[in-house]
C-alpha cells in the first residue's frame, strides 16, 4: 500500500472509530487530519515526510526530545525485566527508587510519594487527602475547597469541581460539589477593574475576605503556582503566591499546588513553587515527569499529613484509594531516566539562556498591533490577540482568529495549538536557540498574515 492509500486508510479508521479529546467531531469529520509517524528532538513528522517543531511539547510533556535514548533504553531494558506489577500489597525497584529521587528535588519538607496515572488523578488524590486529613483530626466542618477563577485542574469530577473555566465545566455543574472561588490574578483583564501594581493585589485581599468568613469550612486551597496553564497562560505578579502561602498559614488550610503543568522545568526552575520559595501541604506532578514518554503522576505529601492516616486497621485510617496501574514499572523506569538527565545535561541551568532567547524574540510580537498582552514564565508562553489593541476588545468567538493562526503555523511548519484567542507556547526544554527563534518567527508571520488582513 503505497503512502497516499495508507493514509487515506487510516484517516477513515480515524473519522470512524476515533472520538478526540476537546474536539468538535463534526468539524474534524469534515477536515484531513495531520498524522503524526515519528518525532525526533524537538520534531514531530507526519505521513508525508514533512517536519514540524513540536510547540507545545505535544501537550506540554515532551521535555528531554522526542526518540532521547537514555529514556528509551531505560524502556527497553525494564521491558526485559517486568512491565507491570500492582502496588497493591508488593512493591518494586522503579517505584521506591523514584519516590526518594522525587522527595529529594521537591520543596523540603514533602516527603511522601502516592502514584496515579494522570494530572486529574494527582489531583483528586490531593483532595480526597485533604479532606481525610482534617476527619482523621476530628475537624469535622473543614470539608470545602477553595480554588481560583479561570483556574484547570484537570477533567475527573473532583477536578472539575474546583475548576473555574466556564467553557469546559459549566455543562457538568449538576455532578459537582461546591467550592469556594476567589479572584485569578489575570493582570490583563483584572476582573476588579484594577492595574497592576497599583492594585496592591485586591484579588489576595478578596480572597483572605472569603478566608475570614469561611476558613473554618474550608479543607485548602488549590492552585496552579505563577501559571493558570488551560486558563490562558496567566501569570500571578511577583509575591502572590507567596501571599496564597500566607493566608493559607494564617486561617489553618491546607495548600495544594497543582504543579502538574508547571513542574519540570517549564518555568525555568524544577518547581514553580521555587520561585517565591513555596512549600505547599500537598504537591500534585504529571505530565513531564516521564520527560513525555509514559503517563505517571505523583501526590507528594508531608510527613505529618501521612502520619495522620496511621492506626491499627481496625480504626480504618487507611487512605482508601488506588489504581490498577499506580507506579507502574516502565513509567518509573522513564522518570527515572528523566530525572538522570536533568543531572546530567544541566537543563535548569542550561535553560536559563533561552528563557532570555525567548523573551527577547518576543518583544516584538508583544508591538503588532493585534497583540494585546504576551505574558511569559519560563518556557510558558500565552500571547493574547485582540481585536483593538487599545480597549483589549476581543475578537468574535466565531472567527477563531487563533485557530487561524496555529492553521497558518501549521503551514509554516510549527504545531501549536491555542486557549480561546491565547496562542500557547510551550516547546521542550532541549529545544536549541536556533529552533527556539525559527518557532518565534514563525508564529510572528502567521499573527501578522492572519491579523493584518482584518
Amino acid at each position: 500500500m503505497n503512502i497516499r492509500n495508507r493514509k487515506k486508510h487510516i484517516e477513515g479508521l480515524d473519522k470512524k472509530f476515533l472520538w478526540h479529546p476537546f474536539t468538535q467531531m463534526k468539524e474534524w469529520e469534515a477536515h484531513t487530519p495531520l498524522i503524526i509517524t515519528e518525532g525526533r528532538g524537538s520534531f514531530l513528522k507526519d505521513m508525508y515526510g514533512k517536519w514540524y517543531i513540536d510547540g507545545v511539547s505535544s501537550l506540554w510533556v515532551t521535555v528531554h526530545g522526542h526518540g532521547k535514548k537514555e529514556i528509551d533504553d531505560a524502556i527497553k531494558d525494564q521491558v526485559d525485566k517486568i512491565s507491570h506489577s500492582t502496588l497493591l500489597g508488593l512493591t518494586h525497584p522503579p517505584a521506591a527508587t523514584l519516590a526518594e529521587m522525587l522527595v529529594k528535588i521537591a520543596p523540603k519538607g514533602l516527603s511522601r510519594v502516592f502514584y496515579s496515572d494522570s494530572g486529574s488523578t494527582a489531583v483528586e488524590i490531593g483532595l480526597k487527602m485533604a479532606y481525610q486529613y482534617w476527619k482523621l483530626r476530628g475537624v469535622k466542618n473543614k470539608t470545602g475547597f477553595l480554588s481560583l477563577n479561570n483556574a484547570y485542574h484537570g477533567d475527573t469530577i473532583g477536578a472539575v469541581s474546583v475548576g473555574g473555566i466556564d467553557l469546559f465545566h459549566n455543562t457538568f455543574a449538576p455532578l459537582l460539589f461546591n467550592t469556594y472561588q476567589a479572584p485569578s490574578p489575570y493582570c490583563y483583564r483584572c476582573e476588579l477593574g484594577k492595574q497592576y501594581p497599583t492594585c496592591n493585589m485586591l484579588c489576595l485581599e478578596k480572597m483572605e475576605a472569603l478566608l475570614k468568613r469561611r476558613h473554618e469550612e474550608i479543607a485548602a486551597i488549590i492552585i496552579e503556582p505563577l501559571v493558570q496553564g488551560a486558563g490562558g497562560m496567566l501569570v500571578s505578579p511577583p509575591e502572590y503566591l507567596k501571599g496564597v502561602k500566607r493566608l493559607c498559614r494564617k486561617y489553618n488550610v491546607l495548600m495544594i499546588a497543582d504543579e502538574v503543568a508547571t513542574g519540570f522545568g517549564r518555568t525555568g526552575k524544577m518547581f514553580a513553587c521555587e520561585h517565591e520559595n513555596i512549600r505547599p501541604d500537598i504537591l500534585c506532578l504529571a505530565k513531564g515527569i516521564t520527560g513525555g514518554y509514559l503517563p505517571l503522576a505523583a501526590t507528594i505529601t508531608t510527613e505529618k499529613m501521612y502520619r495522620q492516616f496511621l492506626g491499627k486497621y481496625k480504626d480504618f485510617k487507611t487512605f482508601f484509594h488506588g489504581h490498577t496501574y499506580t507506579g507502574n514499572q516502565l513509567a518509573c523506569s522513564s522518570a527515572i531516566a528523566s530525572l538522570n538527565i536533568f543531572k546530567k545535561e544541566k537543563t535548569i541551568r542550561n535553560m536559563q539562556k533561552k528563557i532570555s532567547t525567548l523573551a527577547k524574540a518576543l518583544q516584538p510580537v508583544a508591538e503588532f498591533s493585534h497583540v494585546g498582552d504576551v505574558r511569559q514564565k519560563g518556557f510558558m508562553t500565552g500571547i493574547e490577540l485582540v481585536k483593538n489593541k487599545k480597549t483589549k476588545e476581543p475578537y468574535p468567538v466565531e472567527k477563531r482568529t487563533a485557530w487561524q493562526v496555529c492553521n497558518r503555523a501549521r503551514e509554516k511548519g510549527l504545531l501549536i495549538r491555542p486557549l480561546g484567542d491565547v496562542i500557547v507556547l510551550m516547546p521542550p526544554l532541549s529545544i536549541s536557540i536556533p529552533e527556539l527563534k525559527s518557532l518565534v518567527r514563525i508564529i510572528a508571520e502567521a499573527i501578522k498574515e492572519v491579523t493584518e488582513n482584518d
